[in-house]
């Protein structure tokens, strides 16, 4: 077999949040695919680092009162600590903010200039009037321009994945002050993306070699439209002061956007690396090389790590990544995460929780593809899977054998002619048990498809070792042969089972390493003529005592993490305070109203409603007459919410009325209901209430 080289990353994740199980569904990905590649003795550096730029961070800093520098430090270590907790095993994790990343922005940019694909010209830019600062396009939200989805940011809508800049926005506001933002002229500076010579090779490089996967590429083919079509814009790479990141040579005031740095913070990482290990970092970098160079990301950065990336490199004299492999999204029980549902789970909480990192890694890996499609994480289902397949199927294997291995046989297997039954046996009954499919399906990161076959063999070592009963042989003390032939036949499978699942176990990998008494547990090959026993411990090979390897999942350990988790929308997360803009004092807190019994609150019948249409009523100075879709039928209702709300930033939103208000005859028409809404008191301070993602119209509130 043929040694390869090989560089992988992950996405970086940013340095203004926690670890959460959805961020992991892409680091145990890649951690697996890591092992595997090393296990079958390849050279592999796996990097990572913080992304650490960007309005959000000096923000969040400046609320904390503390330097940038020292929240990146302290959420680097935070982040650090929660890989390391589920095994995903970095070979270098960084941070952006590094010399090295930035010599490598400024290297680059420069090479850019002198290609002439820098451009600076004036743009009209989202001014936030409140803060007194240019927006971020991730610091503006409003209406998605190609789909009218609602609440994207100012970059690129999360629901079609349309790209475009914050001007493009239709109901723009600031997400820092609530404000509506004005427009100002600002010089910016832009990698020429249209440019033609950009244009062709990504035409080019998009669909050539297996760079993406299919369903990446036919997204690029749309985003680049056909031959002789140029579809592609300019992206602008500056961001105006004040700003934590990188100053621009030569641009007072300037920095780069955080997104030109973090795709290159993989090299910085790679770099910091290299001058600590002695790797050759132009053997890696370098156009030709004939290493191989691998991003694990999510698809929804996939326009800035296929289009502008593989530009930046291409035309600055770096080589392009091997194949960018780009993953779904994880819901939980079927939905988007939620914190007041408590499935918004942080990696903290699990592991302090003391739940075992490697039942979400399994989870995870019988549940991933190479597609990109997202995988969900259904609560009930994973304590399921765990207890069947990795304790009842695989544990369960060294636990009915280990046991007689040692009282009866000084902890040895069998040698001599028993040992030769046995690999008749193995030759002849498990022929399935070649590596062949299982490494191919690792290579290809079908872990789903890895783990069915993998268990299809527990299944069949389960089946053969009930057949066998070994404890009924151990009760006629004639056939002690027998039993010990087929306990040892049992850790023999349990072994090859073990070298399999190590890329996704290596705890557990770990402990049974131990117990079965080898150095480590390497990955099975085979030549096309050698028989599935050459794989196996030697002749009269010794084990040590078996001790448990791994529990079963309690379904109180699952509700108190999902209990953990709700709580903690109080306990971590307190009720920000509420936004003073100029001139407006902090709303009056009504007192509570007379108590009532429950019978009483019985009889408002409250509905989930999506608001069809909102619309002005002329001739009404507090008035919005809008249209309720409540599942079973559509009703007008007149809201007095003018003050807060343009009609058409309602339009499509869900909202709560009640239902069984009798209806009212008004001058403007019958209004037939009422909208919930929470207000302070002062003019336009009115918020209509809104019910988490998921609920359906006409869905009864309790």
């Amino acid at each position: 077999m043929n040694k390869r080289k090989i560089l992988v990353t992950s996405a970086l994740p940013y340095a203004n949040g926690s670890i959460h199980l959805g961020h992991l569904v892409e680091y145990i990905q890649t951690d697996i695919w890591v092992r595997f590649q090393k296990m079958r003795g390849h050279t592999v550096y796996y990097v990572c680092a913080d992304d650490t730029h960007g309005t959000p961070i000096m923000l969040r800093a400046e609320k904390e009162q503390i330097s940038p520098e020292a929240l990146i430090a302290r959420v680097h270590a935070e982040h650090l600590r929660d890989f390391t907790g589920f095994h995903v095993q970095f070979d270098n994790y960084y941070s952006t903010h590094s010399e090295e990343t930035r010599h490598f922005s400024e290297e680059i940019y420069g090479k850019l200039k002198v290609a002439g694909l820098i451009a600076v010209r004036g743009i009209e830019q989202l001014f936030d009037p409140v803060k007194n600062m240019f927006l971020p396009d991730r610091f503006v939200k409003g209406e998605c321009p190609k789909c009218g989805a609602k609440d994207q940011y100012g970059d690129s809508c999360e629901v079609c994945g349309a790209a475009y800049t914050p001007t493009e926005l239709k109901n723009p506001y600031s997400a820092v002050s609530g404000a509506t933002p004005v427009t100002q002229s600002s010089e910016h500076y832009f990698f020429s993306l249209s440019d033609p010579r950009c244009a062709e090779f990504l035409r080019q490089w998009t669909s050539e070699a297996n760079h993406l996967q299919p369903e990446a590429a036919n997204k690029m083919r749309e985003w680049l439209g056909e031959d002789g079509d140029n579809n592609l814009s300019d992206w602008d790479i500056s961001r105006d002061a004040p700003y934590f990141g990188f100053a621009i040579p030569d641009a007072p005031n300037k920095y780069f956007y955080v997104w030109l740095d973090a795709p290159i913070g993989y090299m910085g990482s790679f770099k910091n690396l290299c001058a600590r290990e002695q790797i050759e970092f132009n053997a890696f970098w370098q156009r030709g090389s004939t290493t191989e160079l691998y991003h694990f990301i999510g698809k929804d950065i996939l326009y800035f790590h296929a289009l502008f990336w593989p530009a930046m490199l291409e035309h600055s004299g770096y080589r392009t990544p091997t194949k960018i492999f780009a993953h779904g999204f994880l819901t939980v029980n079927g939905e988007k995460m939620s914190k007041s549902r408590g499935t918004f789970i942080t990696a903290e909480s699990y592991l302090d929780q003391g739940l075992n990192p490697e039942w979400l890694r399994y989870y995870y890996a019988a549940k991933l593809s190479s597609t990109l499609e997202d995988i969900d994480l259904n609560l009930e289902d994973f304590v399921a899977r765990v207890n069947s397949d990795l304790i009842g199927k695989f544990i369960n294997i060294a636990s009915r054998c280990a046991g007689f291995i040692s009282k009866r046989f000084d902890g040895r297997l069998v040698s001599g002619e028993l040992y030769q039954q046995l690999c008749q046996t193995v030759n002849e009954r498990f022929p399935g048990w070649r590596p062949d499919l299982i490494e191919k399906a690792f290579e290809e990161r079908e872990f789903a498809a890895a783990v069915r076959q993998i268990m299809k063999c527990a299944d069949e070592a389960n089946e053969m070792i009930h057949a066998l009963a070994p404890w009924e042989m151990a009760k006629q003390p004639e056939r002690g042969d027998e039993l010990h032939h087929a306990c040892s036949l049992g850790i023999q499978l349990f072994y090859l089972l073990s070298r399999y699942l190590k890329p996704i176990l290596p705890g557990t990998a770990k402990q049974i390493e131990a117990f079965l008494n080898c150095e480590s547990l390497t990955w099975p090959t085979l030549q096309s003529d050698q028989p599935v026993s050459d794989l196996l411990l030697p002749a009269g090979h010794s084990i040590t005592t078996y001790h448990h390897l791994m529990t079963r999942i309690d379904t109180k350990q699952i509700d108190a993490l999902v209990i953990a988790n709700t709580q903690s929308l109080t306990a971590v997360h307190p009720t920000p305070a509420p936004i003073r803009h100029a001139g407006k004092q902090q709303h009056a807190v009504m007192p509570i109203a007379e108590t009532i019994n429950i019978e009483d609150f019985g009889k408002i019948d409250l509905r989930v409603a999506r608001i069809v249409n909102a619309e002005h009523v002329e001739g009404a100075e507090k008035l919005l007459k809008l249209t309720l879709d409540i599942g079973s039928e559509q009703r007008n209702v007149f809201a007095g919410i003018k003050s807060a709300y343009d009609p058409e930033q309602l339009k499509g939103r869900l909202t709560v009325m009640v239902a069984n208000l009798a209806p009212r005859q008004m001058k403007f028409g019958c209004s037939e209901g009422m909208v919930l809404a929470a207000g302070g008191g002062h003019p336009g301070e009115l918020f209509i209430l809104s019910p988490d993602s998921g609920a359906q119209p006409g869905m009864r509130i309790k």
